[in-house]
Protein backbone atom coordinates (compact mmCIF):
# COMPACT_ATOMS: atom_id res chain seq x y z
CA UNK A 1 0.00 0.00 0.00
CA UNK A 2 2.77 2.52 0.76
CA UNK A 3 4.14 1.89 -2.74
CA UNK A 4 0.80 2.81 -4.30
CA UNK A 5 0.76 6.04 -2.31
CA UNK A 6 4.31 6.93 -3.34
CA UNK A 7 3.59 6.12 -7.00
CA UNK A 8 0.41 8.19 -6.86
CA UNK A 9 2.22 11.20 -5.39
CA UNK A 10 5.04 10.96 -7.97
CA UNK A 11 2.56 10.60 -10.83
CA UNK A 12 0.49 13.52 -9.56
CA UNK A 13 3.57 15.78 -9.18
CA UNK A 14 4.77 14.87 -12.71
CA UNK A 15 1.40 15.88 -14.14
CA UNK A 16 1.58 19.24 -12.36
CA UNK A 17 5.15 19.81 -13.60
CA UNK A 18 4.17 19.42 -17.26
CA UNK A 19 3.01 22.95 -17.92
CA UNK A 20 4.34 25.05 -20.79
CA UNK A 21 7.44 27.14 -20.09
CA UNK A 22 7.05 30.87 -19.59
CA UNK A 23 9.16 33.31 -21.54
CA UNK A 24 11.69 35.26 -19.55
CA UNK A 25 11.25 39.00 -19.59
CA UNK A 26 14.21 41.10 -20.70
CA UNK A 27 16.18 42.79 -17.97
CA UNK A 28 16.65 45.87 -20.12
CA UNK A 29 14.58 47.03 -23.06
CA UNK A 30 15.99 49.00 -25.98
CA UNK A 31 13.94 52.04 -26.89
CA UNK A 32 15.94 53.33 -29.84
CA UNK A 33 17.10 56.32 -27.83
CA UNK A 34 20.72 55.89 -28.96
CA UNK A 35 19.75 56.23 -32.62
CA UNK A 36 17.53 59.23 -31.86
CA UNK A 37 20.33 60.93 -29.90
CA UNK A 38 22.79 60.20 -32.70
CA UNK A 39 20.44 61.66 -35.33
CA UNK A 40 19.87 64.77 -33.21
CA UNK A 41 23.63 65.18 -32.70
CA UNK A 42 24.28 64.86 -36.45
CA UNK A 43 21.59 67.46 -37.24
CA UNK A 44 23.24 69.90 -34.83
CA UNK A 45 26.65 69.27 -36.41
CA UNK A 46 25.22 69.86 -39.89
CA UNK A 47 23.49 73.09 -38.79
CA UNK A 48 26.75 74.39 -37.29
CA UNK A 49 28.71 73.50 -40.43
CA UNK A 50 26.05 75.04 -42.68
CA UNK A 51 26.16 78.29 -40.70
CA UNK A 52 29.97 78.29 -40.88
CA UNK A 53 29.96 77.74 -44.66
CA UNK A 54 27.28 80.40 -45.16
CA UNK A 55 29.43 82.91 -43.24
CA UNK A 56 32.38 82.09 -45.49
CA UNK A 57 30.23 82.63 -48.58
CA UNK A 58 28.79 85.88 -47.20
CA UNK A 59 32.31 87.24 -46.59
CA UNK A 60 33.35 86.43 -50.18
CA UNK A 61 31.44 88.93 -52.32
CA UNK A 62 33.57 88.31 -55.44
CA UNK A 63 32.42 84.72 -55.92
CA UNK A 64 29.00 83.49 -57.06
CA UNK A 65 28.24 80.41 -54.99
CA UNK A 66 25.67 77.88 -56.14
CA UNK A 67 23.75 75.66 -53.75
CA UNK A 68 23.36 72.08 -54.93
CA UNK A 69 20.38 69.85 -54.29
CA UNK A 70 22.79 67.38 -52.70
CA UNK A 71 23.64 69.51 -49.66
CA UNK A 72 26.85 71.28 -50.68
CA UNK A 73 27.88 74.54 -52.35
CA UNK A 74 30.18 75.26 -55.28
CA UNK A 75 31.53 77.88 -57.65
CA UNK A 76 33.18 77.75 -61.04
CA UNK A 77 36.89 78.53 -61.37
CA UNK A 78 36.71 77.73 -65.09
CA UNK A 79 33.35 77.33 -66.80
CA UNK A 80 32.70 75.85 -70.25
CA UNK A 81 29.61 77.47 -71.75
CA UNK A 82 29.87 75.61 -75.08
CA UNK A 83 29.73 72.01 -73.89
CA UNK A 84 26.37 70.56 -72.98
CA UNK A 85 27.45 67.09 -71.87
CA UNK A 86 27.51 66.17 -68.20
CA UNK A 87 28.65 62.73 -67.02
CA UNK A 88 25.84 60.18 -66.89
CA UNK A 89 25.56 56.86 -65.05
CA UNK A 90 28.11 54.42 -66.46
CA UNK A 91 30.31 57.04 -68.17
CA UNK A 92 34.04 56.80 -67.50
CA UNK A 93 35.42 60.15 -66.37
CA UNK A 94 38.98 61.29 -65.79
CA UNK A 95 39.52 64.06 -63.28
CA UNK A 96 41.94 65.47 -60.75
CA UNK A 97 41.11 66.96 -57.38
CA UNK A 98 42.49 68.15 -54.08
CA UNK A 99 41.12 68.41 -50.56
CA UNK A 100 41.69 71.49 -48.38
CA UNK A 101 40.34 72.72 -45.10
CA UNK A 102 38.62 76.11 -45.02
CA UNK A 103 41.85 77.81 -43.93
CA UNK A 104 43.43 76.82 -47.25
CA UNK A 105 45.66 74.10 -45.80
CA UNK A 106 46.12 71.27 -48.29
CA UNK A 107 45.08 67.94 -46.83
CA UNK A 108 45.40 65.87 -50.01
CA UNK A 109 47.04 67.48 -53.05
CA UNK A 110 46.25 66.92 -56.73
CA UNK A 111 49.72 65.42 -57.06
CA UNK A 112 49.01 62.86 -54.32
CA UNK A 113 45.73 61.89 -55.98
CA UNK A 114 46.99 61.98 -59.56
CA UNK A 115 44.50 61.72 -62.40
CA UNK A 116 41.58 59.57 -61.26
CA UNK A 117 39.34 57.38 -63.40
CA UNK A 118 35.82 56.84 -62.17
CA UNK A 119 32.84 55.02 -63.67
CA UNK A 120 29.95 57.26 -62.64
CA UNK A 121 27.70 55.63 -60.03
CA UNK A 122 29.03 52.16 -60.88
CA UNK A 123 32.41 52.08 -59.21
CA UNK A 124 33.26 51.17 -55.65
CA UNK A 125 36.16 53.58 -55.75
CA UNK A 126 37.10 55.28 -52.49
CA UNK A 127 35.72 58.72 -53.28
CA UNK A 128 33.83 60.86 -50.84
CA UNK A 129 30.17 61.25 -51.73
CA UNK A 130 30.59 64.98 -52.37
CA UNK A 131 33.17 64.37 -55.11
CA UNK A 132 31.01 61.64 -56.71
CA UNK A 133 27.99 63.96 -56.79
CA UNK A 134 29.98 67.05 -57.77
CA UNK A 135 31.46 65.39 -60.86
CA UNK A 136 27.96 64.87 -62.25
CA UNK A 137 27.46 68.67 -62.28
CA UNK A 138 30.55 69.34 -64.39
CA UNK A 139 31.46 69.45 -68.07
CA UNK A 140 34.79 68.60 -69.71
CA UNK A 141 37.45 71.26 -69.14
CA UNK A 142 35.71 72.84 -66.17
CA UNK A 143 37.32 73.45 -62.82
CA UNK A 144 34.94 73.78 -59.89
CA UNK A 145 35.54 74.37 -56.19
CA UNK A 146 33.10 72.57 -53.90
CA UNK A 147 32.40 73.33 -50.25
CA UNK A 148 31.39 70.09 -48.53
CA UNK A 149 29.93 69.74 -45.04
CA UNK A 150 31.57 66.88 -43.16
CA UNK A 151 28.81 64.37 -43.93
CA UNK A 152 29.58 64.78 -47.66
CA UNK A 153 33.30 64.49 -47.00
CA UNK A 154 35.09 62.36 -44.41
CA UNK A 155 32.49 62.69 -41.65
CA UNK A 156 33.01 60.99 -38.34
CA UNK A 157 36.12 59.08 -39.48
CA UNK A 158 38.23 61.91 -40.87
CA UNK A 159 41.64 61.04 -42.30
CA UNK A 160 44.15 59.52 -39.94
CA UNK A 161 46.82 62.07 -38.94
CA UNK A 162 45.53 64.58 -41.56
CA UNK A 163 41.94 65.55 -40.81
CA UNK A 164 39.91 65.27 -37.63
CA UNK A 165 36.33 64.15 -37.27
CA UNK A 166 33.33 66.14 -38.53
CA UNK A 167 35.34 68.81 -40.35
CA UNK A 168 33.94 70.41 -43.52
CA UNK A 169 36.34 70.63 -46.47
CA UNK A 170 36.68 72.22 -49.86
CA UNK A 171 37.75 70.44 -53.00
CA UNK A 172 38.81 71.83 -56.37
CA UNK A 173 38.04 69.37 -59.17
CA UNK A 174 39.07 69.55 -62.82
CA UNK A 175 37.18 67.27 -65.22
CA UNK A 176 39.53 66.15 -68.01
CA UNK A 177 37.39 63.79 -70.10
CA UNK A 178 34.14 61.86 -70.35
CA UNK A 179 33.92 58.54 -72.20
CA UNK A 180 30.26 57.77 -72.77
CA UNK A 181 29.00 54.28 -72.02
CA UNK A 182 27.06 52.49 -74.71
Amino acid sequence: MPYKLVYSIVLFSLMLACKSPEARRPVQSATGSFIKKSADRNKKIYDQEKNYIEKIMANDSTTDYISSENGFWYYYNTKDSTSTQNPQVGDLVKFSYNIKDFNGNVIISKEENGVQQYKVDQSNQDLISGVREGIKLMKVGETVTFLFPSYKAFGYYGIEEKLGTNIPVQSTITLHSIEQSN
